[in-house]
């Protein structure tokens, strides 16, 4: 999370609004029943910004980039949502490899490429008709060889040369003129909405025959470069996994497809990425290159970036500002470039932020000052919290309560937004206990805190999957990570001399 510099009293971002809330908040809410459904493969902007840039250098795969980069708005864009250029040699190596010879394998082996690793904890991979392909560390980080992230580049790949951007724009334009056409024909209201609903489905559904279509290219292009053909899949059902165990469901099931999703369910791609690699051999064809792999995975930075803080179960600390606060139990705490977000299982939301404001505002002159809808001004309260002058607020906007907290720092005003559409009898209660959690780090906390990363360890005799998930620091539920980040199913062991991923902040 960093901290708007600018001093005011109307910042941009107006924490109370409905679109300001429903985009910042609710779509991460919502996530967690959608991730399996949306984040595999995304082709595909689906874009899930986290962490702060390290270095803007990416990585040409062949000679001649597309175009430059550095003149490229979109590709500036992207490289900024996502946090920067993640810079790892080691990494760089295995991406190139698996390039290298999925181009060769390609429908169009002409078609130059460029790779940019992007410094995001978030999986993702996806790809511009101009060739370039942008995949970020969260996604090498979930992958256990080199054919799993060759799956996913081979995918990304498949839209470049089957130019599915340029047919989606043209079949979207059509729809749209067909939406006018549709208003200006029929007068019955309902009539309406009946036709536009039916253009939407068709849009989303040539949507989702572009990624199944990809996903069959894909397939083909990992078995021609020699690559396991069945990687794919697997890292669906890694994905899958990941999903689950995000959502804070550890046996949750993500089989309900909504027909309108920009993709098909992760089951339908499951299975039809498996029959696509039958089509090609049995089980046990082609290469996977695990143990090269998680050899050049060893030490690459794991979730935040450190620069914007770090989530440590349900606590926020940051080491630069020097301050720390928890989320009561059950809810899932996310940092991001702009605010560290939270969600329970009841819906209840949680967004915290900072922005520069004048010191000479009084902090309930700056609760009025704008920036909440539905503000009541009646429940402003002053407060202290620890060491800290604070206000609190009421405010009800669009159907949703909300409670507003903020917390003065020197020039630095922290602000803690809760909101719920039914708050539930812990509503107050877990607000009151996220706002007095907030306080400075003392000099041995912030000393104690070092990033975390991951260390490939060789499974030894005696090795348990519980005990080298044991061995991990920094992350909670260890045993459900441990399992997720090595594609292990229930009741799965790890032969001796194999390699593993361990997360670790030593």
């Amino acid at each position: 999370m960093a901290v708007d510099e600018t001093v005011t009293t109307d910042p941009d971002n107006r924490p109370a609004t409905r679109s300001w809330w429903r985009h910042a908040i609710l779509a991460r809410t919502m996530r967690a029943g959608m991730l399996a459904g949306t984040l595999f493969l995304a082709g595909c902007p689906s874009f899930s910004p986290l962490d702060t840039a390290i270095d803007p250098t990416p990585i040409a795969v062949n000679a001649a980039p597309p175009q430059n980069q550095s003149d490229d708005p979109e590709h500036n864009r992207i490289v900024a949502t996502y946090g920067g250029v993640y810079t790892d040699p080691n990494a760089a190596t295995a991406v190139a490899r698996a390039v290298g010879r999925l181009v060769s394998a390609s429908d169009d082996p002409s078609q130059s490429y460029r790779i940019t690793l992007l410094n995001s904890p978030v999986v993702n991979a996806f790809a511009l008709p101009s060739g370039n392909l942008y995949v970020t560390r969260g996604l090498l980080v979930l992958a256990n060889d080199t054919s799993e992230v060759a799956a996913v580049i081979a995918h990304e790949m498949a839209h470049v040369t089957a130019r599915h951007a340029v047919a989606r724009q043209r079949r979207a334009e059509a729809a749209q003129e067909l939406n006018k056409a549709v208003a200006g024909a029929l007068q019955d209201s309902d009539q309406q909405r009946l036709a536009l609903a039916s253009t939407q489905v068709s849009l989303a559904r040539f949507s989702q025959i572009q990624e199944l279509e990809a996903d069959a290219i894909g397939v083909k292009t990992l078995g021609r470069a020699g690559f396991d053909p069945f990687a794919a899949s697997r890292f669906l059902s890694s994905m899958a996994r990941y999903a689950d165990y995000r959502s804070l469901k550890p046996n949750a099931s993500s089989n309900r497809p909504d027909f309108l999703a920009s993709h098909p369910s992760t089951p339908e791609r499951i299975g039809f990425a498996i029959r696509a690699a039958r089509e090609i051999g049995a089980p046990g064809i082609g290469e996977q290159e695990r143990e090269a792999y998680l050899q050049e995975l060893d030490g690459m930075v794991f979730g935040d970036d450190p620069s914007e803080g770090f989530v440590r179960g349900r606590s926020f600390l940051h080491k630069a500002l020097g301050i720390e606060f928890s989320v009561p139990s059950g809810y899932n705490l996310e940092n991001t470039p702009k605010a560290v977000l939270a969600s329970d299982a009841s819906g209840t939301a949680m967004r915290f932020d900072g922005v520069a404001v004048d010191p000479a505002t009084a902090l309930p002159d700056y609760l009025r000052s704008g920036w909440i809808n539905g503000l009541d001004p009646a429940s402003i309260t002053t407060a202290t919290v620890g060491d800290f002058s604070a206000a609190t607020a009421h405010a009800a906007a669009d159907g949703w309560t909300f409670r507003i907290g903020v917390v003065r720092s020197g020039r630095t005003v922290y602000r803690f937004i809760f909101a719920a559409q039914e708050p539930q009898p812990s509503f107050d209660a877990a607000f009151t206990e996220t706002l007095d959690s907030f306080h400075h780090l003392s000099p041995s906390e912030s000393a104690r805190l070092r990033p975390l990363h991951i260390k490939v360890h060789r499974v030894r005799p005696g090795d348990t999957v519980e005990r080298m998930a044991d061995m991990m620091s920094g992350v909670d539920r260890k045993l459900d990570l441990f399992r997720v980040l090595n594609g292990l199913d229930q009741g799965d062991q790890v032969d001796v001399g194999k390699l593993v991923k361990l997360v670790t902040d030593q």
